[in-house]
């Protein structure tokens, strides 16, 4: 009998050994297939290209490849729902905009997410200041004398923004509200048409980001009058902010983070989040992303939690005040 108790204590102990061991091979294991991030906006823009070089370095980085899925649609809504339900394995990422975590919740009540239980920050990839654009025929050039202008004519002046309910709403409503400005709101799908809009004199002001504005900015087509970030854009150094113009307290900016479901495994996680740590620190993908009009300021998981905390109520509490509401 203690022969036969002895053998199965040590039967026992090697099948424990045995799982232990299999265990931990399956967490070295990972990733051990192509990964998938899902980008909830169209092919061929900012928030697409950049997630397309972050997701070639982190595939580099893990030894396999991440395959870009474009599921559009919603104001972000489809595809963050998606990745929301994927099974928290490390294989389902998400690359999206703070319209996910901070915009979308401050509007609707009925979101098929939680912004923060639903997800599992990985980091931010890059940022970019919004920036307060003229019509080259506007004679406005200066933060004063936009505020000037408006005010010589109440009501008669409109603005155009991406998208109701869309980051760049949220800026322009914020700069009107420390101004004492009246303007009227036209949304437009997406920043393409809003900037096709502003070209074509249409609307005399748009909002926009330093990415989207750029290349017209160049062609000298439209007019930068102040960005709504604490400091200057690094791609505009000659446009001040709101605050160097006289007007404080306005720090507005977009954010792009990479996101997993809630769920994930803590050895998981790390991997993840040392991976992207990798790719922000390559010197080429940080001019990749430089050069696209991103700050490639890499903020770790723990900070875009942080971020999030912060951001939401004060979204929330924006759009309560101004009436910011969903289309």
């Amino acid at each position: 009998m203690h022969l036969f108790s002895s053998t199965l204590r040590l039967a026992a102990a090697g099948a424990l050994a045995l799982a232990a061991c299999t265990s931990a091979m399956a967490t070295d294991a990972y990733p051990s297939r192509p990964l998938t991030m899902v980008i909830p906006f169209p092919p061929g823009g900012a928030a697409d290209v950049l997630g397309r070089v972050i997701a070639q370095k982190l595939g580099d980085t893990l030894g396999k490849p991440v395959v870009i899925d474009n599921r559009a649609g919603a104001g972000t809504i489809i595809g963050a729902s998606f990745v929301a339900k994927a099974p928290p394995d490390g294989y389902t990422l998400l690359l999206s905009s703070g319209s996910t975590f901070t915009v979308n919740p401050a509007i609707r009540s009925d979101l098929p997410y939680d912004p923060v239980r639903s997800f599992e920050p990985i980091g931010v990839t890059g940022r970019s200041s919004l920036v307060l654009l003229a019509n080259t025929d506007v004679p406005a050039k200066t933060l004063q004398q936009f505020v000037d202008y408006v005010k010589g004519a109440p009501g008669k002046y409109a603005y155009g923004s991406f998208g109701s309910g869309s980051t760049s709403h949220f800026a322009a409503e914020t700069v009107l509200a420390m101004t004492g400005l009246k303007m009227t709101h036209v949304p437009y799908k997406g920043s393409a048409p809003a900037m096709t809009a502003l070209i074509g004199g249409q609307v005399p002001f748009t909002f926009d980001t330093v990415t989207a504005a750029l290349p017209q900015l160049r062609n000298g087509k439209i007019r930068a009058i102040a960005v709504t970030s604490a400091r200057r854009s690094a791609l505009l150094p000659q446009v001040p902010t709101m605050a160097e113009s006289g007007y404080g307290g306005i720090d507005m900016d977009t954010w792009l983070a990479l996101m997993a479901p809630r769920g994930l495994p803590a050895e998981v996680k790390r991997t993840l989040e040392k991976a992207l740590a990798t790719a922000m620190q390559d010197a080429d993908t940080r001019a990749r992303l430089t050069a696209m009009g991103f700050d490639p300021a890499h903020v770790n998981a723990a900070g875009t939690a942080d971020l999030i905390d912060k951001e939401l109520p004060a979204m929330r509490a924006l759009a309560q005040r101004a009436h910011i509401q969903a289309d």
